[in-house]
């Protein structure tokens, strides 16, 4: 397959882009793609997405502004904001608050749950699903403290991992 753009070369980069709910496809050589990545750096970078949306979070009074710095990089919470990008990684921790309100704008959780493989068949992948919801339900009781059912949890998960390797 040969590269939209300069038809000269072959397609290494398939490029999906949705527009207005639109698929476009685009197969490109390595040259193309890295001018097309440049030009989308330019319209919409990561950065400036970040930045964009951490400015949505709650308001923070200037006592909390002051006090968000990363003790280990000395960056604060201000720059993360006018910069999009953290200084190193303590930062995550010391903007821990902050960057769970904007990772669950940006990706609807904030907690990263990852892929099911297609194939799986679904009695697997329904147990998969049952062993994340048990696992959701311990980390809400370990944050209500509410031990007795964080072990009784901890246990059916157990179970079902044990099941899942047989």
């Amino acid at each position: 397959m040969m590269c939209d753009i300069c038809g000269k070369k072959k397609a290494t980069v398939h490029l999906t882009e949705i527009v207005d709910e639109q698929m476009s496809e685009m197969h490109l050589c390595e040259e193309c793609a890295r001018q097309k990545s440049v030009q989308m750096e330019q319209q919409f970078g990561l950065a400036d997405l970040l930045a964009g949306l951490a400015d949505f979070g709650k308001p923070m009074s200037e006592a909390e502004k002051i006090d968000l710095q990363c003790r280990n990089c000395g960056m604060t919470y201000e720059d993360f904001r006018k910069f999009g990008r953290l200084g190193c990684s303590e930062c995550y921790e010391a903007f821990k608050g902050q960057l769970a309100t904007l990772l669950k704008k940006v990706h609807g959780s904030n907690q990263h749950l990852g892929k099911t493989p297609v194939r799986i068949p679904q009695v697997e992948k329904k147990r998969i699903e049952g062993l994340q919801e048990l696992k959701n339900q311990l980390m809400e009781a370990i944050q209500m403290e509410d031990f007795e059912k964080a072990a009784d949890l901890r246990d059916k998960i157990r179970d079902l991992e044990k099941k899942g390797k047989k």
